[in-house]
């Protein structure tokens, strides 16, 4: 697992509050059925370790792991993980 720097963890709480749209970019996760690169959703929270919970619109509630999956923020210009 990746340790997340605190000040990392509070930019990425910045960049991406709750109630904020994403667009996902690759996720990692092999056993990951439902989302597509292209699958947008809704912020939940950035849990401690970094991972961004997604209310997806497809129904998934799989997280963007810190280090491993990749979304960027598309209600704004900022984001990137």
């Amino acid at each position: 697992m990746n340790m997340i720097p605190t000040e990392r963890l509070a930019t990425l709480r910045e960049q991406y509050p709750k109630g904020c749209r994403v667009k996902l970019i690759r996720m990692n996760d092999p056993h990951n059925q439902k989302l597509k690169p292209g699958a947008m959703g809704t912020v939940k929270c950035v849990d401690d370790t970094g991972t961004i919970f997604v209310a997806w619109d497809c129904g998934s509630g799989l997280g963007v792991v810190y280090g491993e999956d990749v979304c960027v923020r598309i209600d704004s210009k900022e984001g990137n993980q």
